[in-house]
């Protein structure tokens, strides 16, 4: 068994699933160079987690080799269906879309590639479902277009391709928070879209980029659905070099948020805080941020790189 303390991962996803949850993440010992698949890990308590476990090892001839990144799994007619990034170099970067009968896999491709543009560079692609129909954000990277972008695509029922063209929802800059992140000179970073549906109809995006004080999570609502108009929040939901967050309700019914912090590769860890919906928007327990965040960050810097 390991604590979260002990698990080196990006991007934490959280399935909840049976007696207990999933945990996915980017976990390859060199995130930004060779793919080795993913692993997963198992939990009751959010505390004590078994594994790691192989959910994704890449087949022969698999189109990508390196930069294995975010994947998050979605239960959606009945199968597992796992969406993460992959990139070769010599192509774009890409999600793709993976399926198991089993949450922990073992996930295979189910497409000979990724379902966003093949000539854009893409990362990040999130499921969301909505009247009827699937869809997925994705961001459009800055590496390519500089100002950041989240686009909005349909998926076909088969969830193997997309249907029409990518519609942007917005752009690195609409935030008033952004700045030009480590290596990105004059870019803006857009990053790890989850969509939240709150209890009064609105539709939360959490997103991440860089802000004054280094990565950061931010939050933007849509009175109107998946297609928008969206409207950024004036100052990030979490500043303290953590993001990609996702969000969960556990089994005694608190709103999850989970975030790998801190930002450093190497040390990056899944944390866990506290969520609450207030006047229509997400609001983070302030007094929980600043306390159990900061213990954990000090006592992951104490521990040596896994």
């Amino acid at each position: 068994m390991k604590t979260a303390e002990e698990i080196r991962i990006r991007d934490p996803f959280f399935l909840r699933e049976g007696e207990g949850y999933y945990l996915f993440g980017t976990t390859s010992a060199d995130p930004w160079q060779n793919g080795m698949g993913f692993d997963c890990y198992y939990t009751r308590d959010l505390r004590n987690y078994e594994g790691p476990f192989p959910a994704f090892q890449p087949p022969e001839n698999f189109w990508a080799d390196k930069n294995f990144w975010a994947p998050e799994v979605h239960r959606i007619a009945g199968s597992y269906y796992m969406f993460a990034s992959f990139y070769r170099e010599g192509t774009h970067r890409g999600t793709q879309i993976l399926r198991a009968d089993s949450p922990r896999g073992p996930y295979a491709p189910i497409s000979d590639g990724p379902y966003t543009p093949r000539d854009w560079d893409c990362l990040d692609g999130t499921f969301f479902e909505e009247n009827g129909k699937y869809y997925s954000v994705f961001a459009h990277e800055w590496l390519q277009v500089r100002d950041g972008t989240m686009e909005l695509v349909e998926l076909n029922r088969e969830l193997t391709a997309a249907v029409g063209e990518p519609v942007t929802l917005f752009r690195a800059s609409d935030a008033a928070w952004t700045r030009p992140g480590d290596g990105s000179a004059d870019g803006l970073v857009t990053d790890g879209p989850f969509l939240y549906r709150l209890s009064g109809g609105r539709l939360a995006m959490l997103w991440s980029s860089y802000g004054a004080d280094g990565y950061a999570l931010g939050a933007a609502y849509s009175k109107n659905g998946i297609h928008g108009p969206w409207v950024q929040e004036e100052n990030p939901l979490y500043t303290k070099d953590g993001g990609h967050g996702m969000i969960f309700r556990d089994f005694d019914s608190r709103l999850r948020l989970a975030i790998h912090a801190p930002n450093e590769t190497l040390l990056e860890r899944p944390v866990l805080l506290n969520l609450r919906e207030e006047n229509g928007k997400l609001v983070l327990d302030e007094a929980e941020m600043q306390s159990d965040s900061c213990e954990a960050d000090e006592r992951i810097r104490a521990l040596s790189p896994i």
